[in-house]
């Protein structure tokens, strides 16, 4: 399955963007936005649950060409089996686009060994008066929290899921339709019981 998105903003526009990849095999992911003129803003976020031998490419482009823009992008994945990911962002900040405000997170948890990820955050500053961060973190479930929940009482596949429900809880809250939020955090739920 191929995705592209396509977005030119004009002055104090408004573009968000949730991509949610539950399963599907093979996925790839493109959006590339423009920000064409001030007061632009960009939110964009994708959250993606894979297991067995499926592969999901996430691949971002953010070009900020005018003064006073802001994008902000989270992207968050959970690995399991065999599967693997990639997540390419690129925020491109050109010459001329002072007061830029441009963020960018990669976020990912690797359930099993054989699980793996690339993650390859780009950030490249032409101008000089920006607030701008990228960055990106690989790890597993955190043992000192598992151990929290296992010492009151929950048990060990139930804390599991509590873990990655909430690792993908920062996603699905930025969805602001509400049915469709609801729905999609029960497809995420009866997918991470499996």
């Amino acid at each position: 399955q191929m995705s592209s998105i396509y977005v030119h903003q004009k002055r104090d526009s408004n573009f968000h963007s949730n991509v949610v990849a539950l399963h599907g095999g093979l996925i790839r992911n493109e959006l590339t936005v423009k920000l064409l003129e001030s007061g632009a803003i960009c939110d964009v976020s994708g959250i993606n649950l894979t297991d067995r031998k499926q592969h999901v490419d996430s691949h971002t482009r953010i070009d900020h060409l005018a003064p006073h823009c802001t994008s902000n992008q989270l992207y968050k994945g959970i690995y399991d089996d065999d599967a693997t990911g990639a997540f390419t962002g690129r925020i491109m900040v050109h010459p001329g686009a002072q007061k830029t405000q441009a963020y960018q997170s990669n976020k990912n948890m690797l359930l099993t060994s054989r699980a793996k990820v690339n993650t390859r955050p780009q950030l490249e500053i032409y101008a000089d008066d920006v607030k701008c961060s990228h960055g990106a973190t690989t790890g597993q479930l955190d043992s000192n929290a598992m151990f929290y929940l296992r010492a009151r009482g929950i048990d060990k596949n139930e804390a599991r899921m509590l873990m990655m429900y909430a690792f993908a809880n920062e996603i699905v809250s930025k969805i602001k339709i509400q049915p469709l939020a609801t729905r999609i955090e029960g497809l995420i739920n009866r997918r991470l019981r499996g």
